[in-house]
């Protein structure tokens, strides 16, 4: 029962991604070609109430549990890991049509080539897995 309200939380963002068209196909594409400013005021719009959201968790003097701090060794390292993940994910991103996040709003909506996707992203996180013990 206590994970009803994460339940409840991710039917509302479903519902959110499809009613803003970030789930669209065809606004993922348009942003990628620089045809709509559509997509880009979605995710600015997401980073102003993340950071709405960040500010109140600090007011209220919470933290997230199980939180660990990231060290802060060998940057030139982590920087290309970045690089190369952040490349990986956009090329998954611009050839499949989806983030991670609408995945599972696509498969409710009965988008079956989803699944692939879904598949997808859960064979890069067992590589990610897999890799994450020899990474700096």
């Amino acid at each position: 029962m206590k994970y009803v309200r994460y339940i409840i939380y991710g039917i509302i963002f479903a519902i959110i991604l499809i009613k803003v068209e970030a789930i669209s196909w065809f606004r993922i594409q348009e942003m990628f070609l620089f045809q709509s400013f559509h997509m880009y005021g979605v995710l600015f719009s997401a980073i102003g109430v993340a950071l709405i959201g960040v500010q109140l968790v600090k007011l209220r003097n919470k933290s997230v549990e199980d939180s660990k701090k990231i060290p802060l060794s060998k940057k030139e390292l982590r920087l290309k890991a970045n690089i190369i993940g952040g490349i990986l994910f956009g090329l998954g991103w611009a050839i499949t049509g989806a983030c991670p996040g609408p995945i599972y709003a696509l498969i409710g909506l009965n988008v079956l080539p989803a699944i692939l996707v879904l598949f997808g992203a859960l064979g890069g996180t067992y590589v990610y897995l897999s890799v994450k013990s020899k990474l700096p």
